[in-house]
């Protein structure tokens, strides 16, 4: 029952830091590719971790984090607004490459699948 609760209280948080990191913070350094994945909260509700998926070069990844964590307490004053709990947790942001190592992944099969069908008909016998 309480695990229910901690799932949707992250739900929450996670859409209110969407909308925070999109529409209430205005710092050029934060990329507009950047996506909240997944929240995860400690039992407590003390502690926030925030799965931060950012589609753009290096450099504006690491200029991205560096941001958000600059502006924790401005988050965590809005979080506390739209999100109606007794304390809000202190956020630490995480880069999630998960995506891109999932296209990566992806363009990889594509290759040996093509590789492969290249073969498949190298093999065949011709009359």
């Amino acid at each position: 029952m309480a695990n229910d609760r901690i799932i949707r209280i992250a739900g929450e948080i996670k859409r209110a830091l969407s909308f925070i990191i999109h529409d209430e913070i205005k710092d050029p350094r934060i990329s507009a590719m950047a996506s909240v994945t997944k929240v995860e909260l400690t039992r407590d509700l003390k502690y926030a971790k925030a799965y931060i998926s950012i589609f753009d070069t290096e450099e504006k990844k690491k200029a991205t984090m560096e941001a958000l964590q600059h502006a924790e307490g401005f988050i965590k004053k809005h979080l506390g607004e739209s999100v109606k709990i007794r304390s809000i947790p202190s956020i630490s942001f995480v880069l999630d490459d998960s995506i891109e190592y999932s296209i990566k992944i992806s363009r990889i099969l594509e290759e040996v699948a093509g590789k492969d069908a290249g073969k498949k008909d190298a093999d065949v016998e011709r009359p």
